[in-house]
């Protein structure tokens, strides 16, 4: 059960607090139902988190310094940042949509605090921002001349 759910049914004092009257109970099993029937036509439920979950994620803007491919892997490029005065790694699965001298000198959005990981072997220390379509894919990118290691909120 969700905050709005428990303040909403506290007020109308029907129920006991943190339970939802008989009739909004039947709203929202129809809502669901509904949502069911929309996700069997295509449509994706949100799932919707907190924000101090969100908060958790900090993002930084970064510097793509350079960019290559990863030996052996056709999608993946392993790209070396200036995040502020520190250089990081990271290895993103973006070389189906750029080719890595077009890389070099873009500023960026990266997950900073993501905990590091090897793929194909290679240590990756973060992870970059994209949109992306079924066959499109553009970086998240920074407007302008911005330094890099700012936090974006």
């Amino acid at each position: 059960m969700n905050e709005e759910t428990d303040s909403r049914a506290g007020k109308e004092g029907a129920e006991s607090p943190g339970t939802v009257p008989k009739e909004a109970a039947g709203e929202a099993k129809a809502a669901e139902a509904g949502a069911a029937e929309g996700a069997a036509e295509g449509v994706v439920e949100i799932k919707r988190i907190k924000y101090d979950d969100f908060a958790k994620v900090e993002l930084r803007t970064a510097k793509i310094k350079l960019a290559e491919k990863v030996e052996g892997a056709d999608r993946l490029l392993r790209l070396e940042l200036e995040v502020g005065d520190e250089e990081r790694q990271i290895v993103a699965g973006i070389a189906e949509h750029y080719e890595p001298e077009d890389l070099a000198g873009k500023s960026i959005v990266m997950v900073y605090n993501l905990k590091p990981a090897k793929i194909r072997g290679v240590k990756s220390n973060g992870m970059l921002l994209a949109a992306s379509t079924d066959d499109a894919l553009k970086l998240v990118t920074i407007d302008g001349d911005f330094p890099s290691g700012v936090r974006v909120r």
